[in-house]
């Protein structure tokens, strides 16, 4: 599956163990929180000041090496 940037913080956690720790990474150190279950990475990405494209893009580069 590819990660795209409208995809939800709690799906993408919950698809492959290395997203939270990539999320974190990230600068997203709050996805134990419950609101952010319900964010997209977009959204979470424009909180925590975040290139979106460029995060996605990194993600999937990591998940397509799998």
């Amino acid at each position: 599956m590819k990660i795209d940037k409208t995809m939800l913080i709690g799906e993408l956690i919950q698809m492959d163990e290395l997203i939270p720790s990539m999320l974190m990474g990230a600068g997203m150190h709050c996805l134990g929180c419950p609101a952010s279950q319900g964010e997209s990475l977009e959204e979470a990405c424009m909180v925590h000041n975040i290139d979106c494209d460029d995060l996605v893009s990194k993600m999937n580069e990591v998940l397509a090496d799998r």
